[in-house]
């Protein structure tokens, strides 16, 4: 069996591969277990410098990786160079947090209490087709700087990436072994991964009907688990309503809306719902879509014919606003405003697609309900010119990241997760560390 790779942008053969399956992720399981016992005993110098060294590689090969990334998931190419630096980073960061998980000294009687941080062994890290190089660092950076080996799943549909990284590790010096990646289905390859009893813990983001399955899966081995899910987040707009206005249409449309940090709810205030209507129309007419290789582009096409079916079903009336797109080869969709209310299905759901769903609100209270009435909880944001508004808000919001008066996520240095049904567990800063070792607790007697 061989797996095909698109351009979504072209819908041309990009790459064709062997498709792995039980026995081929059976086999990644037992190289990663049999590399553990070494890697874990790297020492902390060494194994800072190994990531440090991949994190140059990735900064030398910056434009290589761009250019896979841009055409195997149909990014700008602006955006892809902007990601590739993002991984950079990731492993700069976690190679200078590789000697600074420190244990614990705890007062105790007849002797010395000391904590341990051990890694936990083998974990499989799934990650999924819209930053298919950008999360996989997110995982593989902790996971490694803790000392744990790793088998990577990338998404059948984005394998390409994350198979020339594994070979930049290498050339780093990372021991073979240690990163394994499989280009399979999930349904098979990240299923076996979950189930199998050599694997201690699952780092998955995809969508939460899939992190449900994980969960079910890795009982059975009482197997830890991370889970960044999907979200439906809130762009709560109480004032400064330009700098809001053109800031929006990149927080939805942005990876063409593939992101589930995307801010697909945006509530208006009721006063100033029609002037913030026409300057989002205004700035959306704006985006660039188009090719992806053209660094002018802001906006290129969508995953899949499937996924652009699924994106389309989601408009049941029709659009106030929709911006143009091309509309010859290629999984296009344009960017698309509705008006909603809260209970529409285009406002409950996870569109992950280009499409915005404005919702007004009467006042603060009205808005906080709105934005905690859904089942997800991984980001969003709050624009107003009144700081104590700013915080009064950012703290009732049932979500794990939150910006006032800006529509960013993600920074290497900071815990990026959610809450409720977008999932648990933390990425990125030393936070990400907590979910790749175990506390160790050793009590020493001194008493004669």
């Amino acid at each position: 069996m061989t797996v095909t790779v698109l351009n979504p942008a072209t819908e041309e053969t990009i790459a064709t591969l062997d498709e792995d399956g039980v026995a081929e992720a059976d086999a990644a399981v037992a190289r990663a277990r049999a590399a553990f016992p070494a890697w874990r005993d790297v020492s902390p110098h060494d194994r800072g410098r190994l990531l440090r060294r991949l994190a140059t590689l990735v900064e030398e090969h910056g434009e290589e990786l761009a250019r896979i990334e841009s055409r195997n998931v149909g990014k700008p190419i602006a955006g892809a160079r902007a990601e590739v630096g993002m991984v950079a980073d990731v492993f700069h960061f976690y190679a200078g947090a590789v000697d600074k998980r420190h244990g614990e000294t705890i007062p105790v009687a007849g002797g010395v209490d000391l904590t341990f941080r051990e890694p936990l062994g083998v974990v499989g890290l799934i990650v999924p087709w819209n930053f298919p190089l950008n999360i996989a660092s997110w995982k593989l950076g902790p996971a490694l700087a803790c000392g744990n080996t790793v088998v990577l799943k990338p998404a059948a549909l984005t394998p390409l990436s994350a198979l020339r990284l594994a070979e930049l590790a290498r050339e780093a010096g990372i021991p073979d072994g240690v990163i394994n990646v499989l280009v399979g289905k999930g349904s098979v390859v990240g299923q076996r991964l979950v189930e199998h009893p050599d694997i201690a813990k699952i780092g998955f983001t995809g969508s939460t009907d899939v992190g449900r399955g994980v969960m079910k899966g890795a009982a059975d081995t009482i197997k830890r688990v991370t889970l960044e899910l999907g979200g439906k987040s809130a762009n709560v707009v109480f004032a400064d309503l330009e700098r809001a206005a053109a800031a929006a249409p990149y927080a939805v449309f942005d990876n063409a809306g593939q992101d589930c940090c995307a801010r697909s709810r945006i509530l208006v205030e009721k006063t100033v719902y029609d002037r913030f209507a026409q300057l989002l129309i205004d700035a959306t007419r704006n985006v660039k879509v188009g090719d992806p290789e053209d660094d002018r582009t802001e906006m290129g096409p969508l995953i899949s014919k499937q996924h652009r079916e699924t994106v389309a079903s989601f408009l049941e009336t029709a659009p106030f606003f929709q911006g143009e797109a091309p509309n010859n080869t290629g999984f296009w969709f344009p960017c698309t405003l509705v008006e909603a209310t809260n209970d529409d299905r285009v406002a409950r759901e996870e569109v992950f697609g280009p499409v915005a769903a404005l919702i007004p609100f009467d006042d603060e209270a009205d808005a906080i309900r709105i934005a905690n009435d859904t089942p997800y909880g991984l980001s969003g944001s709050v624009w107003t010119e009144n700081g104590a508004r700013a915080l009064r808000v950012s703290r009732a919001l049932e979500s794990g990241v939150l910006s006032i008066n800006s529509n960013s996520s993600v920074r290497v240095s900071t815990p990026f997760g959610g809450f409720k049904q977008s999932g648990f567990g933390r990425e990125l800063g030393l936070h990400a560390l907590d979910g790749y070792s175990e506390v160790k607790n050793v009590f020493y007697a001194t008493e004669r």
